[in-house]
């Protein structure tokens, strides 16, 4: 590279560096460059987000959907990207089989829906070696033993975070319309129940079916009981949750389901999801809470 590249050319030269790198087998200095564009853009994309409503969105995809029209992007891409949008101005999650698993092969950036049975049309790389994009990092985001840890930690952790805090703190949103504590508490508890009922059915039938779940939306519903005592009925089912997994034998923890909205996944997968999730509403209860300082 020369002079001053703007941003978007510097992704393009990091990832295409990555890429020689890798053919060098110089794999430390290659993940250097792939992280480094994976930043970029993420801090790009991060400054340009901004809240929006539902119409809002349904017009990014759509103009999103006839730029990439013009960028030899794959139809059935294209094709999924409005099946969701379609979804989404119903008010309701896409299913796996509305907007399927994408997969890039990663040497030349051919991209196949929902499987890949054949060698890439490209540049010839094996099936095996695309990439699998899936719906949140969650999923494989940890294994059971580092998952068992964090269930253990994260209650407490949040009972740091309402240390201190009034009823009526914990029911003060920042502004009209967002969550307050109460609602970061019964949004958590709701999630872990799904989980615990999930655990059954993975208990007791065999590839069991798993209903998409729009857990946020539940967490304005509720206006009793107090915020503590759904803090306190969320410490009590992670004890039952824990005990269970901790007596789980590790083959269970491969058992798979039909999850209609993200495919076929395994009792691990759900549990890294869970786990992973709570972790992310932790800013969202300290950022709260520092609105009482």
């Amino acid at each position: 590279m020369t002079g001053n590249p703007d941003w978007a050319q510097t992704l393009i030269d990091l990832l295409a560096l990555a890429l020689l790198l890798e053919g060098e087998g110089q794999y430390n200095l290659a993940k250097l460059a792939r992280a480094t564009a994976d930043s970029l853009g993420r801090r790009k994309a991060f400054l340009q987000s901004a809240p929006g409503n539902k119409q809002e969105l349904l017009t990014e995809i759509e103009n999103i959907s006839v730029a990439l029209s013009g960028l030899a992007v794959s139809e059935e891409l294209i094709a999924a990207f409005r099946r969701g949008a379609v979804a989404l101005s119903a008010g309701r999650l896409p299913t796996i089989q509305e907007t399927p698993h994408p997969y890039v092969c990663r040497t030349c950036g051919a991209m196949a829906m929902g499987s890949v049975a054949e060698k890439c049309p490209s540049c010839g790389a094996w099936p095996d070696t695309f990439q699998w994009f899936p719906p949140v990092y969650w999923l494989d985001a940890l294994d059971p033993p580092a998952a068992l840890k964090t269930l253990r930690q994260t209650p407490l952790d949040v009972a740091a975070l309402l240390e201190g805090l009034s009823e009526e703190h914990l029911s003060q949103p920042l502004s009209d319309g967002d969550w307050a504590i109460r609602n970061v508490l019964t949004h958590l508890r709701d999630a872990q129940g799904v989980l615990d009922y999930r655990l059954d059915l993975f208990s007791q039938e065999e590839n069991p079916v798993l209903e998409a779940k729009a857990v946020w939306s539940w967490a304005t519903e509720e206006r009793a009981p107090a915020a503590l005592e759904i803090f306190e009925s969320y410490q009590t089912l992670r004890a039952k949750i824990l005990a269970r997994l901790e007596l789980l034998p590790l083959m269970d923890w491969w058992r798979t389901g039909r999850h209609e909205e993200f495919g076929i996944v395994s009792l691990k997968q759900q549990v890294s999801y869970f786990t992973s999730h709570e972790l992310t509403h932790l800013p969202q209860i300290e950022k709260l809470r520092n609105q009482f300082k």
